[in-house]
């Protein structure tokens, strides 16, 4: 697949909020998850499994989901990236308002690292 069509089609699972659908169909096995250096939630996994661990584990936080939406994904090159604005309730931090850009490269049709800002 083109970046187009991996965007095209992670946009497709996103608005349907299938996030580990995206990672079983469009991530690589040796993908790369980086969070901001500093980042009271995340951090940085590599390999398929373990960035799976990493979504699981956020998502295990999770007391209550409010809302969230994500925008339409913006390519250039090999990367696209995406807004993604979130309301969640998370063990140990309360309610949070996350704002965040999802950036994304692909190479030979699969994702081989996501980067997140907020």
């Amino acid at each position: 697949m083109t970046t187009q069509e991996v965007a095209a089609r992670f946009n497709e699972l996103a608005q349907q909020e299938k996030w580990f659908e995206i990672q079983d169909e469009l991530f690589a096995e040796n993908v790369r998850s980086i969070d901001p250096v500093d980042s009271p939630y995340m951090g940085y996994a590599e390999g398929k499994i373990p960035v799976r661990k990493k979504g699981e584990t956020f998502v295990e936080k999770i007391e209550a989901f409010h809302s969230a939406h994500t925008t339409e994904p913006v390519i250039g090159g090999d990367h696209f990236a995406v807004g993604r604005e979130m309301d969640v309730t998370v063990r140990g931090f309360g309610r949070i308002q996350l704002n965040e850009i999802m950036l994304y490269e692909v190479k030979d049709g699969k994702i081989v690292s996501e980067q997140f800002f907020y």
